[in-house]
């Protein structure tokens, strides 16, 4: 392998693939143009490139225009909304890393009346799952609705908590991740997401912000 023209052997080299110039066996890779979406899953799709059941995928949805993007998390089976998708691999990694604490927001039925008391047990942690922000919106005692926000994207969470409390889930539809809300678009439907409207929405994503933080993680003491 080549970088800048430099022949390179050490495998742990440390690269900026969207900048770095990198041949291998004297063929310049290429670096996907950037490129971030915001598609509406729907129902009944799984977010992986290939499913071994052969079940209709996220990039079967998107077709050509899922080309070199990777999805940012997951949404299960049966869960629908917002699911942002990049040729950012390093933006990928950030906006899902607990550490950021980045807010994701759900509109969610749940068979039976869930009572506050339990909206605050999921608050405080269940089985060492917890939600950030519980609210009823809506209650009976047929079904609730209400608005849980997560600051981590752990497997089928919501879910689980409305299991740890006895109510199971009916719909689960994600409206925002961040600052960035599904909006109106409709089932199947996505809309670019310009690079401006990222930083905005998570200014430390920004170059300025990524290389301060590399040479601030350099200085510190190990």
């Amino acid at each position: 392998m080549t970088l800048a023209g430099t022949v390179v052997t050490d495998p742990a080299r440390l690269v900026v693939p969207a900048s770095a110039a990198i041949a291998i066996a004297g063929r310049e890779t290429k670096t996907p143009q950037w490129r971030t979406i915001a598609l509406h899953k729907p129902r009944g799709v799984v977010t992986t490139r290939r499913d071994p059941q052969r079940r209709t995928t996220v990039f079967d949805v998107l077709g050509a225009a899922a080309a070199s993007l990777v999805a940012v998390g997951r949404l299960d089976l049966a869960s629908t909304g917002l699911l942002l998708l990049t040729t950012d691999t390093q933006l990928a990694a950030w906006l899902t890393d607990p550490g950021n604490r980045i807010v994701r927001r759900y509109v969610v039925t749940a068979r039976g009346a869930v009572t506050d008391a339990n909206a605050r047990r999921m608050e405080q942690g269940i089985d060492g799952l917890r939600a950030a922000r519980v609210q009823v919106r809506k209650r009976s005692n047929r079904e609730t609705h209400l608005i849980v926000e997560l600051e981590e994207g752990r497997n089928r969470e919501i879910r689980r908590l409305l299991q740890g409390v006895g109510h199971e889930v009916t719909r689960l539809l994600r409206v925002a991740f961040g600052p960035i809300e599904l909006g109106t678009l409709a089932p199947s439907a996505w809309r670019e997401v310009t690079r401006d409207e990222i930083e905005r929405a998570f200014p430390a994503t920004r170059p300025s912000a990524r290389s301060k933080g590399r040479s601030s993680s350099r200085g510190a003491p190990g």
